[in-house]
């Protein structure tokens, strides 16, 4: 490691914001201090410019002050596009590999409450950074991380060596598991998951952590899930504790949906009905815990939030196990109108599972659980008393 990486201003000063913030706690900051995020980026990188709303192409060659500046900055970098198919400098279609911001990754590792001598999972190697961090807290030939694309697992595995960081790189299915290196004390996923594989659960001591991204196809509105492993070994389960946005397992990533596959002619072809709900209390914010409970009480469908134009924004829902659809056109100062094909009346199911959360008290991320075993996984609220499949 050289000095280039380890004594920056900008990054002390990114150590003490996230400090101060709360997502960098005492005991992981001399894992931040001693294991910098630069050391395991690519000399051409793709960070989130937040005041352009973008990836910006950066070089550490070309312009190494803007590269350590974005290195050194709570953003998300994305190193790899349309799983290695892409080249040249310009954003490709979708991003497929990154850093994450700093935030979360630290936020994740509180959760995972890790200590020396633990044997840890890790699913998505990605740069290596979080398995670098991981080798640091828990010690020498204890840290295992799989990662499903090859040159990126090649790329992280060089990387963890020039820095001298002992951590064996797999390449090979995550969701998996490894099961040569079980039983672990620890297993954390860096990418979002539509089901928490068996596996995992299986490999885990009784008593151990899972943590890992988890949400519906609803929406990309997931929540960091933190289950425990119960005595017996047979099942994992805990809450959630906040939102987050991952990319996702690629074993589980949504194939597009076409819409005229679902709505070959016009909204008018299907059944018109009408709600009292408005934009503001259906659509919610991005990461809001209204979506996440949406998708978890709408099973098999995806929402589409469409652009607000003249006043008016439709909102489409797509049944992913058939072909129902439905519309709501919401607008401002009217009622807002609703279309709805196929088998599955899901306006209907989605207006309902807006009444059950408010109802509920309107919880938030920290008050909904979930629970995984050989038969599968069970999403509740407060308590697994009343859990129901997902």
């Amino acid at each position: 490691m050289t000095d280039a990486h380890q004594d920056r201003p900008g990054r002390t000063a990114l150590g003490r914001a996230l400090m101060s913030g709360g997502a960098l706690s005492s005991d992981w900051a001399p894992g931040f201090a001693a294991v910098p995020r630069s050391a395991f980026l690519p000399d051409l990188m793709w960070p989130w410019d937040m005041q352009a709303g973008k990836s910006v192409a950066v070089s550490r060659s070309e312009d190494p002050d803007a590269w350590y500046a974005y290195a050194d900055s709570d953003c998300p970098i994305v190193t790899q596009w349309d799983d290695g198919a892409h080249s040249g400098t310009e954003p490709g279609t979708v991003s497929t590999s990154s850093a994450s911001m700093p935030s979360v990754v630290f936020r994740m590792l509180q959760d995972l409450d890790l200590r020396s001598g633990h044997r840890v999972l890790e699913i998505g190697t990605g740069t290596g950074w979080n398995a670098g961090l991981l080798a640091h807290r828990a010690g020498r030939g204890n840290v295992v991380t799989v990662e499903v694309d090859e040159s990126v697992a090649t790329t992280a595995r060089e990387a963890l060596e020039r820095f001298g960081t002992p951590v064996k790189v797999v390449h090979g299915d995550g969701f998996e598991g490894y099961p040569e290196g079980a039983p672990y004390d620890r297993v954390i996923a860096t990418c979002g998951l539509r089901a928490i594989p068996y596996a995992w659960v299986a490999q885990c001591r009784p008593g151990g952590t899972i943590v890992s991204p988890w949400g519906t196809h609803y929406s990309n509105s997931d929540a960091v899930a933190r289950l425990v492993v119960a005595d017996d070994g047979r099942s994992a389960s805990g809450r959630f504790t906040g939102p987050v946005e991952f990319m996702k397992l690629r074993a589980q990533r949504l194939p597009p949906v076409a819409h005229r596959d679902y709505v070959p002619g016009s909204v008018a072809d299907g059944d018109e009905t009408s709600t009292s709900l408005t934009e503001g209390e259906f659509v919610g914010e991005p990461f809001s815990a209204l979506r996440f409970a949406l998708g978890l009480r709408v099973p098999d469908c995806l929402h589409v939030v469409a652009e607000k134009r003249d006043g008016a924004r439709p909102v489409w829902l797509y049944g992913l196990g058939d072909r129902s659809w439905a519309c709501v056109q919401f607008r401002d100062g009217r009622a807002a109108r609703v279309w709805q094909g196929g088998h599955r009346r899901l306006w209907d199911e989605a207006e309902a599972a807006y009444r059950w959360w408010t109802d509920h008290g309107r919880p938030g991320h920290e008050r909904f659980g979930l629970t995984v075993d050989a038969e599968g996984e069970r999403a509740w609220v407060d308590s697994p008393v009343e859990a129901w499949p997902v």
